[in-house]
Protein backbone atom coordinates (compact mmCIF):
# COMPACT_ATOMS: atom_id res chain seq x y z
CA UNK A 1 0.00 0.00 0.00
CA UNK A 2 2.81 2.86 0.39
CA UNK A 3 4.21 1.97 -2.89
CA UNK A 4 0.43 2.68 -4.27
CA UNK A 5 0.64 6.21 -2.12
CA UNK A 6 4.06 6.89 -3.42
CA UNK A 7 3.07 5.78 -6.83
CA UNK A 8 -0.35 8.14 -6.58
CA UNK A 9 1.14 11.35 -5.43
CA UNK A 10 4.01 10.68 -8.51
CA UNK A 11 0.81 10.59 -10.91
CA UNK A 12 -0.06 13.76 -9.68
CA UNK A 13 3.23 15.81 -9.74
CA UNK A 14 3.88 14.62 -13.57
CA UNK A 15 1.41 17.30 -14.44
CA UNK A 16 2.84 20.15 -12.48
CA UNK A 17 4.91 21.30 -15.76
CA UNK A 18 1.50 21.52 -17.63
CA UNK A 19 0.02 23.59 -14.43
CA UNK A 20 3.34 25.74 -14.32
CA UNK A 21 3.63 26.36 -18.36
CA UNK A 22 0.00 27.79 -18.89
CA UNK A 23 -0.45 29.69 -15.69
CA UNK A 24 1.97 31.82 -17.26
CA UNK A 25 2.88 33.90 -14.57
CA UNK A 26 6.37 34.88 -12.65
CA UNK A 27 7.44 31.53 -10.88
CA UNK A 28 8.03 33.32 -7.16
CA UNK A 29 4.10 34.59 -7.90
CA UNK A 30 3.04 31.03 -8.69
CA UNK A 31 4.59 29.40 -5.56
CA UNK A 32 3.21 31.86 -3.41
CA UNK A 33 -0.23 31.66 -4.10
CA UNK A 34 -0.42 28.39 -4.42
CA UNK A 35 1.25 27.30 -1.19
CA UNK A 36 -0.95 29.92 0.53
CA UNK A 37 -4.27 28.12 -0.78
CA UNK A 38 -2.27 24.94 0.67
CA UNK A 39 -1.97 26.34 4.17
CA UNK A 40 -5.78 27.15 3.85
CA UNK A 41 -6.67 24.05 2.99
CA UNK A 42 -4.10 22.30 5.28
CA UNK A 43 -5.46 24.66 8.23
CA UNK A 44 -8.43 22.79 7.91
CA UNK A 45 -7.77 19.53 8.47
CA UNK A 46 -5.53 20.55 11.46
CA UNK A 47 -8.35 22.12 13.42
CA UNK A 48 -9.01 18.33 14.83
CA UNK A 49 -8.10 17.44 17.50
CA UNK A 50 -5.70 14.42 16.32
CA UNK A 51 -3.82 16.74 14.63
CA UNK A 52 -3.67 19.61 16.76
CA UNK A 53 -2.20 17.43 19.58
CA UNK A 54 0.84 16.25 16.75
CA UNK A 55 1.79 19.66 16.04
CA UNK A 56 5.93 20.00 16.95
CA UNK A 57 6.83 22.37 19.75
CA UNK A 58 9.92 23.67 21.05
CA UNK A 59 13.04 22.78 19.45
CA UNK A 60 11.26 19.75 17.16
CA UNK A 61 9.35 23.09 15.39
CA UNK A 62 13.11 24.40 14.31
CA UNK A 63 13.73 21.27 12.88
CA UNK A 64 11.18 21.75 10.29
CA UNK A 65 12.60 24.93 9.29
CA UNK A 66 15.64 23.02 7.51
CA UNK A 67 13.23 21.77 5.05
CA UNK A 68 10.97 25.06 4.34
CA UNK A 69 14.02 26.71 2.51
CA UNK A 70 15.15 23.71 0.61
CA UNK A 71 11.96 22.46 -0.44
CA UNK A 72 11.82 26.41 -2.11
CA UNK A 73 14.88 26.31 -4.16
CA UNK A 74 13.76 22.76 -5.77
CA UNK A 75 10.39 24.31 -6.51
CA UNK A 76 11.62 27.42 -7.93
CA UNK A 77 14.92 25.63 -10.04
CA UNK A 78 12.17 23.24 -11.46
CA UNK A 79 9.76 25.72 -12.34
CA UNK A 80 12.09 27.57 -14.00
CA UNK A 81 13.05 25.13 -15.95
CA UNK A 82 9.86 23.78 -17.15
CA UNK A 83 10.02 27.51 -18.62
CA UNK A 84 13.08 27.58 -20.25
CA UNK A 85 13.30 24.09 -21.75
CA UNK A 86 10.92 21.24 -22.79
CA UNK A 87 8.92 19.60 -20.28
CA UNK A 88 10.42 16.25 -20.94
CA UNK A 89 13.72 17.94 -20.30
CA UNK A 90 13.08 19.45 -17.33
CA UNK A 91 11.57 16.60 -15.34
CA UNK A 92 14.46 14.43 -16.98
CA UNK A 93 17.11 16.26 -16.06
CA UNK A 94 15.46 16.99 -12.02
CA UNK A 95 15.84 13.04 -11.63
CA UNK A 96 19.33 12.85 -11.38
CA UNK A 97 18.04 12.77 -7.90
CA UNK A 98 17.64 9.28 -7.08
CA UNK A 99 21.24 8.27 -8.36
CA UNK A 100 22.21 11.07 -5.62
CA UNK A 101 20.33 9.42 -3.02
CA UNK A 102 21.65 6.14 -3.48
CA UNK A 103 24.84 7.41 -2.25
CA UNK A 104 23.47 9.86 -0.23
CA UNK A 105 20.97 7.33 2.26
CA UNK A 106 24.33 5.21 2.04
CA UNK A 107 26.28 7.77 3.91
CA UNK A 108 23.49 9.47 6.17
CA UNK A 109 20.53 6.92 6.31
CA UNK A 110 23.06 3.50 6.51
CA UNK A 111 20.76 2.11 3.94
CA UNK A 112 22.38 -1.05 2.07
CA UNK A 113 22.74 -0.30 -1.78
CA UNK A 114 21.34 -3.85 -2.93
CA UNK A 115 21.63 -5.39 -6.31
CA UNK A 116 18.17 -4.59 -7.16
CA UNK A 117 17.99 -1.17 -6.41
CA UNK A 118 21.97 -0.66 -8.13
CA UNK A 119 20.23 -2.65 -11.12
CA UNK A 120 17.11 -0.60 -11.31
CA UNK A 121 19.13 2.59 -11.06
CA UNK A 122 21.14 1.60 -14.03
CA UNK A 123 18.20 0.80 -16.24
CA UNK A 124 16.66 4.03 -15.68
CA UNK A 125 19.82 5.93 -15.87
CA UNK A 126 19.75 4.46 -19.24
CA UNK A 127 16.17 5.47 -20.25
CA UNK A 128 17.01 8.97 -19.16
CA UNK A 129 19.65 9.20 -21.49
CA UNK A 130 17.87 7.80 -24.12
CA UNK A 131 15.01 9.90 -23.76
CA UNK A 132 17.35 12.94 -23.52
CA UNK A 133 19.36 12.43 -26.99
CA UNK A 134 22.17 14.05 -25.82
CA UNK A 135 25.63 11.85 -26.06
CA UNK A 136 28.50 12.94 -23.14
CA UNK A 137 30.44 14.94 -26.04
CA UNK A 138 27.45 16.91 -27.11
CA UNK A 139 26.45 17.63 -23.47
CA UNK A 140 29.71 19.19 -22.78
CA UNK A 141 29.28 21.31 -26.42
CA UNK A 142 26.11 22.59 -24.89
CA UNK A 143 27.97 23.31 -21.73
CA UNK A 144 30.46 25.50 -23.01
CA UNK A 145 28.09 27.37 -25.52
CA UNK A 146 24.67 27.25 -23.20
CA UNK A 147 21.47 28.05 -25.22
CA UNK A 148 17.73 28.60 -23.56
CA UNK A 149 17.48 24.81 -23.33
CA UNK A 150 21.06 24.16 -21.70
CA UNK A 151 19.49 27.04 -19.49
CA UNK A 152 16.71 24.88 -18.56
CA UNK A 153 18.68 21.41 -18.36
CA UNK A 154 20.98 22.94 -15.92
CA UNK A 155 18.38 24.38 -13.57
CA UNK A 156 16.39 20.72 -13.91
CA UNK A 157 19.96 19.20 -12.83
CA UNK A 158 20.07 21.74 -9.57
CA UNK A 159 16.21 21.19 -8.46
CA UNK A 160 17.25 16.83 -9.16
CA UNK A 161 20.27 17.84 -6.31
CA UNK A 162 17.53 19.83 -3.72
CA UNK A 163 15.17 16.79 -4.60
CA UNK A 164 18.07 14.23 -3.39
CA UNK A 165 18.03 16.21 0.05
CA UNK A 166 14.91 16.38 0.40
CA UNK A 167 14.06 12.40 -0.23
CA UNK A 168 16.63 12.03 2.68
CA UNK A 169 15.41 14.90 5.05
CA UNK A 170 12.13 13.76 5.18
CA UNK A 171 13.06 9.96 4.98
CA UNK A 172 14.38 11.11 8.46
CA UNK A 173 11.20 13.47 9.61
CA UNK A 174 8.44 10.75 8.22
CA UNK A 175 9.09 9.17 11.40
CA UNK A 176 8.60 11.50 13.47
CA UNK A 177 5.82 13.68 12.16
CA UNK A 178 2.79 13.38 11.04
CA UNK A 179 2.61 14.10 7.39
CA UNK A 180 -0.39 16.84 7.23
CA UNK A 181 1.67 18.58 10.18
CA UNK A 182 4.89 18.10 7.68
CA UNK A 183 3.36 19.93 4.87
CA UNK A 184 1.91 22.51 6.22
CA UNK A 185 4.75 23.75 8.10
CA UNK A 186 6.91 23.69 5.09
CA UNK A 187 4.43 25.71 3.27
CA UNK A 188 4.02 27.98 5.95
CA UNK A 189 7.49 28.97 6.09
CA UNK A 190 8.07 29.08 1.76
CA UNK A 191 5.10 31.37 2.30
CA UNK A 192 6.49 33.72 4.54
CA UNK A 193 9.91 33.70 2.56
CA UNK A 194 8.23 34.75 -0.34
CA UNK A 195 5.98 37.19 1.25
CA UNK A 196 8.31 40.55 0.85
CA UNK A 197 8.62 39.48 -2.78
CA UNK A 198 4.74 39.65 -3.81
CA UNK A 199 3.06 42.99 -4.72
CA UNK A 200 0.15 41.79 -6.78
CA UNK A 201 -2.79 39.58 -7.69
CA UNK A 202 -3.32 38.10 -11.00
CA UNK A 203 -6.55 36.91 -11.07
CA UNK A 204 -6.30 35.06 -14.69
CA UNK A 205 -4.10 32.54 -13.20
CA UNK A 206 -6.46 31.65 -9.55
CA UNK A 207 -7.12 28.21 -11.34
CA UNK A 208 -3.71 27.62 -11.35
CA UNK A 209 -2.99 28.33 -8.03
CA UNK A 210 -6.10 26.58 -6.65
CA UNK A 211 -4.95 23.49 -8.47
CA UNK A 212 -1.31 23.72 -7.15
CA UNK A 213 -2.46 24.37 -3.88
CA UNK A 214 -4.86 21.44 -3.09
CA UNK A 215 -3.40 18.89 -5.62
CA UNK A 216 0.35 19.62 -6.02
CA UNK A 217 0.99 20.84 -2.08
CA UNK A 218 -1.48 19.79 -0.24
CA UNK A 219 -2.71 15.76 -1.13
CA UNK A 220 0.19 14.71 -3.33
CA UNK A 221 2.84 15.19 -0.42
CA UNK A 222 0.66 13.88 2.60
CA UNK A 223 0.50 10.60 0.33
CA UNK A 224 4.38 10.83 -0.77
CA UNK A 225 5.44 11.55 3.32
CA UNK A 226 3.09 8.62 3.98
CA UNK A 227 4.23 6.09 1.78
CA UNK A 228 7.43 7.15 2.97
CA UNK A 229 7.20 5.77 6.11
CA UNK A 230 7.10 1.89 5.01
CA UNK A 231 9.77 2.58 2.20
CA UNK A 232 13.24 3.12 2.17
CA UNK A 233 14.75 5.96 0.22
CA UNK A 234 16.18 4.24 -2.29
CA UNK A 235 13.22 2.53 -3.43
CA UNK A 236 10.93 5.58 -3.19
CA UNK A 237 13.64 7.61 -5.25
CA UNK A 238 13.71 4.54 -7.77
CA UNK A 239 9.84 4.73 -7.83
CA UNK A 240 9.69 8.25 -8.99
CA UNK A 241 11.26 7.65 -11.97
CA UNK A 242 7.50 6.75 -13.08
CA UNK A 243 7.01 10.48 -12.94
CA UNK A 244 8.86 11.74 -16.20
CA UNK A 245 7.03 8.88 -18.20
CA UNK A 246 3.66 10.97 -17.08
CA UNK A 247 4.96 14.60 -17.47
CA UNK A 248 6.05 13.84 -21.12
CA UNK A 249 2.51 12.33 -21.64
CA UNK A 250 1.14 15.13 -20.22
CA UNK A 251 2.85 17.62 -22.10
CA UNK A 252 2.14 15.44 -25.32
CA UNK A 253 -1.95 16.09 -24.60
CA UNK A 254 -1.96 19.53 -23.31
CA UNK A 255 0.95 21.58 -24.65
CA UNK A 256 1.43 19.78 -28.00
CA UNK A 257 5.08 18.68 -27.30
CA UNK A 258 6.58 15.81 -30.11
CA UNK A 259 7.05 12.42 -28.87
CA UNK A 260 10.25 11.37 -30.46
CA UNK A 261 11.08 7.13 -30.72
CA UNK A 262 13.66 7.75 -28.32
CA UNK A 263 11.51 9.03 -25.66
CA UNK A 264 9.39 5.54 -26.04
CA UNK A 265 12.53 3.89 -25.90
CA UNK A 266 13.84 5.47 -23.33
CA UNK A 267 10.42 5.37 -21.15
CA UNK A 268 10.13 1.49 -21.17
CA UNK A 269 13.36 1.03 -19.79
CA UNK A 270 11.96 3.90 -16.63
CA UNK A 271 9.00 2.12 -16.45
CA UNK A 272 10.74 -1.66 -16.37
CA UNK A 273 12.96 -0.10 -13.76
CA UNK A 274 9.77 0.76 -11.62
CA UNK A 275 8.72 -3.05 -12.24
CA UNK A 276 11.85 -4.52 -10.94
CA UNK A 277 11.53 -2.04 -7.64
CA UNK A 278 7.89 -2.91 -7.10
CA UNK A 279 8.85 -6.69 -7.42
CA UNK A 280 11.55 -6.44 -4.97
CA UNK A 281 8.96 -4.94 -2.64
Amino acid sequence: MASFFVLLALFIWSSLGVVVRLSNVPIHVLIFYSTLVSIFVQGIILTRKEYRTNFPKGRKFLYLLILGPIVLLNNFTYFYAFHKTTIANAVLTHYIAPVLVAFLALIFLKEPLTKRIIISIGIASIGLWIMVGVEPKGFLDLLSHPDRDTVGILFGLFSGVAYAVIIIIVRVFAQSYNPVVLVFSQNLIITIMLLPFVSSFPAQAIWSFVLLGTLHSTIAPILYFRGMRELTANRTAVLGYLEPVGAIIFSMVFLNEVLTMSVVIGGLFIIFSGYITLRGG
